[in-house]
């Protein structure tokens, strides 16, 4: 499509809410990483999303696509914006694309002369496949002695079922989380989120960091090995760890059964709101807050596991109070009463939190005229966030670039590789 007539079609088309982010301001990007290259062998969302943590604390992150499909997350859609999919523009940031078919033995050479100078190599294959594709971490030791070899697979590299494939829903079953999300008569449900995705890829990126300090130290190479089933089972250890010290077995409850005796949503005039009474003094504070000060001094509510014996009836009795004012008018007192509570937002309501945009959390990059969104690091370093430095990339974009600027690869040697079809 011509500029022109690019430009005619933004201009028809409707507002969307990425127009409405502000552009983030001038600054430099965090530089933490600064010198470490990153090959992105992933695909999907727990790999991709760790290289872009790498990316955003200011790794090179050279992601390797295949010819002419490149990541799958890229087809994932609709929505699309701008010609790609919103799944892969949102862990896709501060990368390169190159195109690289590994099959090819072409291919496959031009890798390892990557691997050779880069530090760490990230990939989402299981074992069988690293050993057919020649990526396993002892064949490219041999090329790079100190090489960082990150796996994430859905059950780690060893065990009965390590071949098995595996995505996100996959992980959240095997893990119990499913079976503890929802209400109590109805089926289990997926997290609203890919959670056992982004949990993995943030363990692979906290696991790399660790290599990457031993290795300045000692100059030594790590295989990591990631399970997705591992990172979502572990963030349900505080429910499987009072079974194993009980027997007590917890069901799926809406989130009405936590520990602290006062910790779910409650219904208000209006709208929803969260309430949580994690301890004695917010416990008076909240009763203090709502004209009732005399109930926290009951002595059958003096502690939190006296609370609990009487849950039900604490909160029929607050159920019946919220409902009696607007949501608004409730976290307003609970705000000045420091009182953890707070709305129920939609994503469109999320969108607009005026904190998120002015912390910097929620913004824009502009290409081709498109607001892109950004959701943020949100980690600052010295006052400092991420920047995107770079919109996740088309594919192959940076191909000829990474090749002919970092390999320092001859015009002529790339046209060889594109002739058979290596990339």
């Amino acid at each position: 499509m011509s500029q022109s007539k690019f430009r005619e079609s933004l201009a028809d088309r409707a507002a969307l809410p990425a127009d409405s982010l502000p552009l983030k301001a001038g600054g430099t990007a965090l530089d933490l990483l600064e010198g470490v290259v990153v090959i992105d062998l992933t695909t999907s969302v727990a790999g991709p999303y760790c290289g872009q943590l790498l990316g955003d604390l200011g790794a090179t992150v050279i992601k390797i696509e295949k010819p002419g499909a490149g990541d799958d997350c890229r087809s994932w859609g609709p929505p699309f914006l701008d010609g790609e999919s919103l799944w892969f523009l949102s862990v896709n940031r501060n990368k390169h694309s190159v195109t690289v078919d590994i099959a090819n033995p072409r291919g496959l050479e031009t890798l390892l002369q990557m691997v050779e100078r880069a530090d760490v190599m990230l990939l989402n294959l299981v074992e069988r496949a690293q050993m057919k594709l020649g990526v396993t971490y002892a064949s490219l030791a041999l090329r790079k002695k100190d090489l960082i070899h990150v796996s994430i697979t859905g059950f780690g590299l060893s065990g009965a079922r390590a071949d098995m494939p595996c995505y996100d829903l996959t992980a959240e079953g095997y893990s119990g989380v499913m079976d503890m999300t929802g209400e109590p008569d109805a089926n289990p449900q997926k997290v609203g989120a890919p959670a056992a995705d982004l949990l993995a890829g943030e363990d692979a990126a906290m696991a790399t960091l660790a290599a990457i300090i031993r290795r300045q130290r000692t100059g030594q190479g790590c295989q990591i090995d990631i399970s997705m089933v591992e990172s979502m089972t572990r963030f349900m250890s505080p429910r499987l760890l009072p079974f194993l010290g009980s027997g007590e077995l917890s069901r799926r409850s809406g989130g009405r059964d936590s520990v602290i005796a006062i910790y779910q949503s409650f219904d208000t005039a209006d709208l929803p709101l969260t309430l949580g009474l994690g301890n004695d003094a917010i416990f008076k504070r909240f009763w203090t807050a709502v004209g009732e000060p005399e109930v926290a001094e009951n002595p059958a509510y003096a502690t939190n596991a006296m609370r609990r014996s009487e849950r039900a009836t604490l909160v029929a009795h607050i159920a019946k109070l919220l409902k009696t004012r607007p949501r608004d008018e409730w976290l307003a007192k609970f705000v000045a009463a420091r009182v953890p509570a707070g709305p129920i937002n939609r994503l469109d309501e999320v969108s607009v939190d005026q904190d998120l945009r002015a912390r910097n959390f929620l913004y824009a990059s502009e290409r081709n005229g498109v607001r892109v969104p950004q959701v943020g690091l949100g980690i600052a370093f010295d006052g400092r966030a991420e920047r995107c430095t770079k919109l996740a990339p088309r594919l192959g974009e940076d191909t000829d670039a990474v090749l002919r600027d970092w390999l320092k690869m001859p015009d002529a040697q790339l046209q060889e590789l594109r002739a058979c079809k290596a990339i």
